[in-house]
């Protein structure tokens, strides 16, 4: 029942990375599977919210980043409209980090450097994959990854010139906790002109 949850403390602190370190830690500790899985949506056609998960692969007090093939729908809706929004749900620790932002590609080096540290069969596959393009047959796509793997024995896999990375750079980042009686605790962080963040905290 609702009243039998732990009390926790209430939010606090005053620079939102060094507090999203804290929970990501923590979802690292407590989350069963993929703690750095996040909603990712995007602006489509027609200004259409388009939504889907993909993977956290680093952060720093510039953004956040995560790797895709660049010709796929979310890349070419993020090229045409660089704006993104984030969520982050930890349901094992019962919170919830949104975050809000303008969307840049990372640079060549750190595409690189990420890329070479995938596993070959990742390699591999980000040739093979027409990623949201039309699929005849899984076994057409299971092919393309023979030809490719062929193709690249015994050399290392580069990277694709369509395979890149994503930094969301927040303009605005919102930490919400799980509280008795739904009366949850918010506290949101916005980035003002001046590249200071300040916050405050909002009914649930």
């Amino acid at each position: 029942m609702e009243h039998d949850k732990p009390a926790r403390p209430p939010i606090s602190g005053d620079n939102p990375f060094d507090l999203f370190a804290v929970w990501f830690a923590e979802s690292q500790k407590n989350e069963i599977n993929d703690p750095n899985a996040m909603a990712l949506a995007t602006i489509g056609e027609g200004g259409f919210p388009s939504l889907r998960i993909v993977l956290l692969k680093g952060y720093d007090a510039n953004g956040f980043c995560f790797f895709t093939n660049t010709l796929s729908r979310k890349g070419k809706q993020l090229d045409g409209v660089p704006k993104a929004a984030l969520t982050f749900h930890w349901k094992s620790i019962r919170r919830q980090v949104r975050i809000e932002g303008v969307v840049e590609r990372v640079s060549e080096k750190e595409a690189d450097d990420y890329f070479n540290s995938r596993p070959r069969g990742s390699q591999i596959g980000a040739w093979a994959s027409l990623q949201s393009s039309h699929l005849d047959a899984r076994s057409v796509l299971e092919n393309r990854v023979k030809e490719f793997e062929e193709k690249y024995k015994g050399v290392p896999v580069p990277r694709p010139p369509h395979w890149s990375g994503y930094r969301v750079v927040p303009r605005l980042i919102e930490f919400w906790q799980d509280m008795p009686f739904r009366l949850h605790d918010r506290v949101v962080f916005t980035r003002d002109a001046q590249n200071t963040w300040k916050n405050e905290r909002q009914y649930p």
